[in-house]
């Protein structure tokens, strides 16, 4: 399995974006597919849908099944209050056998979400043993939570195959994460107005990751 999974230093960091902008970047490289595996609260937020339209996605660029959960919690809390338990082997096997596909996964939450009563989302990406790439806030507070996961996905021998910074750029605080998590920060995303595709893709053509430093998972 070849790809990226997508997490951030928490929820509603901007995963979301995040991963519409990347096929934006990528699609001309290689054949892309968007995944959400886990999703709650399905009724009040849909992320296949708004990668769809933000990233401007083909049909054969969307991966539609996985895990659809009602209740904006937790995925382990909102399994279990749907009467069900999410097992991860069973996650996978949802998967097509396509060897030539590059995978764009996005996580639910953060590193450490619980999945069931005792794997968390940090165990899903050791499953599929995919590159992450962290998404952070650029203000206030960024460095501590950026450092903590950086922290854990190393000491977990995860690998990280950068930050994205969403928010209006700070020059300090990128430093800050670079020196001290030892990783690239491959973009700062300012908070794009009107957030849509057509500026989503001008913005993620010109500026996601210009030096390329993805491409190594792209292949």
């Amino acid at each position: 399995m070849k790809g990226l999974f997508v997490t951030g230093t928490d929820t509603g960091v901007g995963k979301t974006v995040a991963a519409a902008a990347l096929l934006h970047r990528y699609r001309g490289v290689a054949p892309l597919r968007y995944w959400k595996p886990i999703q709650t609260g399905i009724e009040i937020d849909d992320d296949t849908a708004t990668v769809r339209r933000l990233g401007a996605a083909a049909e054969q660029e969307i991966f539609e099944p996985g895990v659809r959960l009602e209740k904006p919690v937790s995925p382990h809390l909102a399994a279990r209050w749907a009467g069900t338990r999410i097992d991860l082997a069973e996650l996978r096997a949802l998967l097509p056998d396509e060897p030539d596909t590059v995978w764009i996964v996005e996580g639910a939450g953060g590193l450490l979400v619980p999945i069931n009563e005792w794997q968390t989302m940090a165990d899903w990406m050791a499953y599929l043993s995919l590159p992450v790439v962290v998404v952070a806030r650029s203000g206030l507070g960024t460095i501590n939570h950026t450092l903590l996961t950086l922290e854990a996905l190393q000491t977990r021998w995860l690998r990280v195959a950068g930050v994205l910074m969403i928010g209006e750029p700070n020059a300090e605080n990128r430093a800050a994460i670079e020196q001290y998590g030892r990783v690239p920060v491959i973009a700062e995303m300012p908070l794009l107005a009107p957030l849509d595709a057509g500026l989503l893709g001008a913005w993620s053509v010109k500026h996601l990751d210009p030096q390329g430093r993805l491409l190594e998972f792209m292949r």
